[in-house]
């Protein structure tokens, strides 16, 4: 069963950053194209990042040269730096993949900015 954790959401302050984790479990990682998405409240869920399996980003307009997505395949885990944050980025941001053809998400993180 494939499973998807993410940590390292929280509380900070406008232009501080934050560096989430999304450890995952029972597929061969490294072949996956990993995504993060989040949702704010009220809002529907957006796709702010993507990393494929050889190494390729893209961001979201919205997130572009502020944070950075990346992937570890001995630890089956993929990153995202948040950097430069501001009030808007305030949302729950969830790892994703598409594993056999099924979309597979974790529980979400906590990101919240605010002075």
């Amino acid at each position: 069963q494939v499973q998807l954790v993410e940590s390292g959401g929280g509380l900070v302050q406008p232009g501080m950053s934050l560096r989430l984790s999304c450890r995952t479990s029972g597929m061969n990682f490294k072949i996956y194209t990993m995504n993060w998405y989040r949702q704010a409240p009220g809002k529907e869920r957006e796709l702010v990042a993507t990393i494929t399996s050889d190494g390729a980003k893209n961001y979201s307009d919205s997130v572009n040269g502020r944070f950075t997505i990346s992937r570890d395949n001995a630890w089956s885990t993929v990153f995202l730096q948040l950097s430069s944050l501001k009030p808007e980025d305030t949302a729950r941001y969830y790892c994703n993949t598409r594993y056999r053809g099924r979309p597979s998400w974790g529980q979400g993180t906590q990101v919240t900015v605010s002075a």
